[in-house]
């Protein structure tokens, strides 16, 4: 569905956030995007929504390239920023004003996502608070039933009732044709709601594989001691020895993201090369 070909960006000629970046992303998905701050992730996303275009390579939606924004890729994509601006405009009246830009948009499913994330449909948007705003601005995104939704740190702003409504929501919004990539700092977030890990580190795509396929590739738990085992990374906190291992008797455990993550941006090579390998 979208393919980034030998993706080469930077806001100036001495420094480039991407080198010959290759990503390929299916339908039925939700990708989540993590990265060190700087890493580059929002201007991935907007690469991906035709926002920012590259130095060198491609991004193509359905084989299209995305750049020149034509109407029938834009009416396919919708992208939510990490900042946010909202009119001075009811829910109710920034649909009757934007909505038809999304053939595929419900109105019906807007009011269901505004009910359950308790947004008021009928108070004017910028005179709520942050969390509000982006709450109404999530649930039109979820409205526009768009093949590609992009969302770049989502939860910020969020209370935890809040988080734990949005990932029900995603959850149910996926469907066979739908793509949605999520990028956020707060590993925690997207705990059990992705299916597909991308980590963006030091310029390239290092880690690019389904959470299902981690959990066979690696262990993770607490150990009160480590003695006899040979963990690939490990942090010790109150409880014991939070570690990663290699699966070699084809345990299920749950993914621990933030460890995880954290061992991969420590450059532990070992885990990486597990990960990357087929």
């Amino acid at each position: 569905m979208i393919e980034i070909r030998d993706l080469s960006f930077g806001y100036n000629k001495q420094h480039l956030l991407f080198n010959n970046l290759n990503l390929q992303l299916e339908q039925g998905h939700i990708y989540g995007l993590l990265g060190k701050n700087g890493a580059g992730k929002s201007t991935l996303l907007k690469n991906m929504a035709g926002l920012a275009y590259p130095k060198r390579g491609k991004c193509l939606l359905r084989g299209h390239s995305v750049s020149g924004r034509p109407v029938s890729i834009l009416e396919e994509i919708y992208f939510l920023a990490e900042d946010i601006y909202v009119p001075s405009f009811t829910p109710s009246r920034f649909v009757a004003n934007t909505a038809e830009f999304y053939p595929k948009f419900s109105k019906s499913d807007f009011y269901s996502y505004l009910k359950a994330l308790d947004v008021d449909e009928n108070a004017v948007m910028n005179k709520q608070s942050f969390g509000q705003q982006k709450k109404a601005m999530i649930a039109f995104g979820l409205a526009t039933n768009t093949s590609l939704l992009i969302m770049d740190e989502p939860t910020n702003g969020l209370d935890i009732p809040s988080k734990v409504q949005f990932r029900k929501l995603i959850a149910s919004v996926l469907t066979d044709e739908r793509c949605i990539v999520i990028s956020t700092h707060q590993v925690r977030d997207l705990d059990s709601l992705i299916d597909t890990l991308l980590v963006l580190h030091e310029k390239e795509i290092l880690v690019n594989r389904a959470m299902d396929e981690v959990v066979e590739i690696l262990s993770f738990g607490f150990y009160t001691d480590t003695e006899g085992l040979k963990p690939l990374y490990e942090e010790k906190d109150m409880r014991g020895t939070n570690a990663i291992l290699e699966n070699t008797t084809g345990r299920f455990s749950k993914v621990d993201l933030e460890l995880l993550f954290n061992a991969i941006i420590c450059g532990n090579k070992k885990i990486v090369e597990l990960l990357k390998a087929s």
